[in-house]
């Protein structure tokens, strides 16, 4: 099996989900499909030094080797610090006291090492995480709450129908109707959709034929791949998103998110696909007629890679209804209804929408109402 690789402002997203957002780092591993001991080296890498994480390839010298272990030496011990400060007299209290200070600072400390200095064991905080409550009768109070999970959880997008197929995913035995009544009398209601803005296709160089044809399934992945870019709004000016789309599953397998609509950001989120899928043996590449797909920069990544191209015809969106309708759920379940005050901010809600909910967790018609993860590990090929 091939390695995966990823990119810097990847890495970038991953650790800031830790660091910056309180995510566990084994949460956060579950929903970017990563191991979890790949995503704590880039935790510990970028606290270290967070001007020079992740420079790319090479081997250290062995003057930068020690450098780079007595930086980490200095981190531990910063945070050992850290951790006895901010617990106080916890060390004289019980498990549950210190558990609950574990959980609570996970998300800036490795939870390793906030264990080994309160003097308590990872695998009895784990025990602690997942104990399971005591056992309540069937009720509609009881389907209530998990209905407002599910809907909380895909952050207020989900209908009724989507709802209904995350608890029967749990085992649980209930109907639609329900659903829908539990739905009205919590009053949870999903989102409309809003209409998007137009797009600017710019000055055009190479054009390709419309072999995709509307044919937005594929057998097998990395047969068949789909992209286009949009942009959101921030105080700082806007934030444009490259996205590329692998029909198999509508697996979001590359994106690149930059302030300037330029080649190299739909050059980057193809290369990310790359990374990750692996080179493809026989791929098709559907995008619109925009001046960033036909740019001779993109042009010669596909060329390099084998990849042949395909594009809409001229101002016919349906040609790629498929990269529209998820830029439409985006803007509908996550963007359109939120302000950010810098382009930062809104590259973490987007990394948060693609890589911890489209992709692990929200359940699409199309696939039998699986995540595209989901649908791919039940195809044996995730």
């Amino acid at each position: 099996m091939q390695r995966r690789k990823f990119s810097r402002e990847f890495k970038l997203e991953a650790v800031k989900l830790v660091r910056e957002r309180g995510v566990s780092v084994s949460q956060a591993a579950r929903d970017l499909d990563l191991h979890e001991n790949v995503l704590r080296k880039w935790v510990r890498e970028q606290q270290v030094d967070p001007g020079s994480a992740f420079p790319g390839h090479g081997v250290m010298k062995p003057e930068q080797q020690e450098i780079e272990r007595l930086r980490r030496e200095l981190a531990r011990m910063k945070a050992e610090r850290d951790i006895l400060k901010k617990a106080g007299g916890l060390l004289r209290q019980g498990l549950d006291m210190k558990f609950e200070f574990v959980a609570k600072h996970r998300g800036i400390w490795p939870v390793s090492w906030i264990c080994e200095t309160l003097g308590v064991s990872r695998s009895g905080f784990h025990a602690w995480l997942v104990r399971a409550p005591s056992a309540r009768a069937r009720s509609d109070e009881e389907f209530g709450a998990k209905v407002r999970a599910s809907f909380i959880s895909s952050y207020r997008t989900y209908g009724a129908r989507r709802v209904w197929h995350d608890l029967l995913a749990e085992g649980l035995s209930c109907g639609l109707h329900r659903i829908e009544r539990l739905m009205r009398v919590h009053g949870l209601k999903a989102r409309p959709r809003r209409r998007g803005l137009p797009k600017d296709d710019g000055l055009r160089s190479v054009i390709a034929d419309n072999i995709l044809d509307r044919q937005f399934t594929a057998e097998a992945p990395n047969q068949r791949w789909i992209a286009d870019f949009t942009y959101i709004w921030t105080a700082e000016g806007w934030l444009y998103v490259a996205v590329v789309i692998d029909l198999f599953s509508r697996r979001v397998v590359g994106w690149s998110m930059s302030d300037t609509m330029t080649a190299q950001l739909v050059t980057d989120a193809l290369m990310m696909a790359i990374w990750r899928r692996g080179k493809p043996d026989a791929l098709l590449h559907h995008s619109d007629q925009g001046s960033q797909y036909t740019s001779e920069q993109f042009q010669r990544l596909m060329a390099d890679n084998g990849v042949t191209c395909s594009m809409s015809r001229s101002g016919n969106v349906w040609d790629n209804a498929a990269m529209e309708s998820f830029f439409s759920s985006m803007k509908t379940e996550r963007i359109g209804r939120k302000t950010y005050r810098t382009r930062n901010h809104a590259k973490a809600d987007v990394f948060d929408y693609i890589e911890r909910f489209y992709n692990p967790t929200r359940r699409h018609s199309t696939l039998g109402y699986l995540s595209p993860m989901d649908f791919e590990r039940q195809a044996h090929v995730a």
